[in-house]
């Protein structure tokens, strides 16, 4: 295996094995619901179960229908993510690891979706009574994979260096 490929396995091995990880232990040790303070005011572990994508999209419907399509879409997110890290040069190493963070997050949910219907999250960051949708490991991995590519993607292609002769 190439390094490009170790590295974009790599964190994705890392981001799963965390996800899982911490899931499990919410299963052992909490009841659905049930919720732990962290930071009075702030964050708390809370067991939720999303039953829909990002922010409960498509929740409402039937798991006959959601969970297959879901699980259709993200197949073709990984094989559209993988065909990318194949066109990236290896020099750009930061833009490979975060896909490979966005791959670890990708499957982590799709693990939960092949095996309960939904996707166990635990995460709740919040201010008084405002809360942030709960989230999990695989969740931020995400989050913070796509958002060093938004970055990546606004701060252009680089430029080749040029001599000073």
């Amino acid at each position: 295996m190439t390094g490009k490929w170790s590295l974009t396995f790599l964190p994705a091995l890392v981001v799963v094995v965390l996800d899982q990880l911490t899931k499990a232990m919410i299963l052992a040790r909490m009841g659905l619901h049930q919720s732990i303070s962290v930071v009075d005011g702030f964050f708390a572990l809370t067991y939720v179960r999303n039953t829909g994508a990002a922010f409960g999209i498509l929740a409402g419907r039937l798991a006959g229908f959601r969970v297959p399509v879901l699980l259709a879409v993200s197949v073709l997110a990984l094989l559209v993510l993988l065909w990318f890290v194949r066109t990236v040069p290896a020099e750009r190493r930061v833009v490979i690891a975060a896909c490979g963070g966005v791959l670890g997050g990708a499957i982590g949910n799709m693990i939960d979706r092949a095996a309960y219907g939904e996707v166990i999250d635990f995460l709740d960051v919040y201010v008084g009574i405002y809360h942030w949708p709960a989230f999990n490991v695989a969740d931020a991995a995400i989050t913070v994979g796509v958002t060093i590519l938004c970055l990546d993607a606004l701060r252009g292609a680089p430029t080749p260096a040029r001599s000073i002769t």
